[in-house]
């Protein structure tokens, strides 16, 4: 019985952010990942590592030490511990505390520790910024709605800087070196239409120069196409009730409604039934 609620307690603390206990864990972390990446980053400056390389280091093993407690314990106090190793945090968690131990077999690979920024996302749950989740949310059903739209998008463009790249060949090939090949000239005709324009490739003739104005101004018109889809799907996307910092025991996942008695991932109940006396 003491176990379990040491156990219940330590998920509150560390995977949870309602409670004063959890918010300070949790902001303690984050101070910690902006260090380790600090770290990181000075060590990349020859004489900076140089001088303190040492230094840093000692740095990088104290963080790897901390954060590895840490992941260990998560996947101790978690009902289902596989469910959190495979979960998108797991894995960022795991992949933050790999490069320190690899960099003893590879060199170098201590540079890959930079990857804790994205621990950051966490601070989104951590401050309670409940309306950029349910926005961030809704950005991805609506992403996920309209992916069949996008494809078919895709693919017309795919095509159309085929055809023009292959018109732009039969233009300017021979005359202009820039357009040596048809693939050469897909190229310019992805960089033309996308509106970049990074000028290495320009066409020469009257034709060709009236057929890349042609193209940018299509360009224009065709990048409204993707807006416009996604900002339908995301009109329709309805998300009227409020999600809180809740994590799931059972299977890591939060976003739960304030109401929610039980995981709507995973059907388990989100709190401990309350002890009888």
């Amino acid at each position: 019985m003491a176990n379990r609620q040491i156990r219940n307690r330590l998920h509150e603390i560390i995977f949870e952010a309602d409670t004063p206990e959890g918010k300070f864990f949790d902001v303690a972390l984050l101070v910690m990942i902006l260090l380790s990446v600090l770290v990181v980053s000075l060590e990349s400056v020859e004489e900076w590592e140089m001088k303190y390389g040492r230094i840093f280091t000692i740095l990088e093993w104290v963080f790897t030490g901390i954060f590895t407690i840490e992941y260990l314990l998560r996947l101790i106090i978690t009902v289902r511990p596989i469910r959190y190793a495979t979960s998108f945090y797991g894995i960022i968690d795991l992949l933050a505390i790999i490069p320190t131990y690899l960099s003893l077999i590879l060199a170098g690979t201590q540079y890959l520790i930079i990857i804790r920024i994205l621990r950051l996302l966490r601070v989104f749950r951590i401050f309670k910024l409940g309306k950029y989740l349910v926005e961030g949310d809704q950005l991805r059903r609506a992403m996920i709605a309209s992916r069949n739209k996008i494809t078919v998008f895709l693919f017309a463009v795919s095509l159309l800087v085929v055809l023009i790249g292959s018109i732009m060949y039969l233009i300017e090939g021979g005359t202009n070196d820039g357009f040596s090949s048809i693939p050469r000239s897909i190229y310019w005709a992805i960089v033309t239409l996308t509106t970049v324009g990074y000028g290495d490739i320009t066409p020469q003739t009257d034709i060709g120069q009236l057929l890349s104005a042609i193209v940018m101004i299509l360009g224009y018109a065709i990048i409204a196409v993707p807006t416009g889809i996604v900002t339908n799907e995301m009109i329709s996307v309805n998300l009227k009730r409020r999600t809180n910092t809740q994590v799931c025991r059972y299977c890591t996942k939060e976003g739960h409604d304030d109401d929610a008695i039980h995981c709507k991932y995973c059907g388990e109940r989100l709190n401990p039934e309350p002890q009888s006396a």
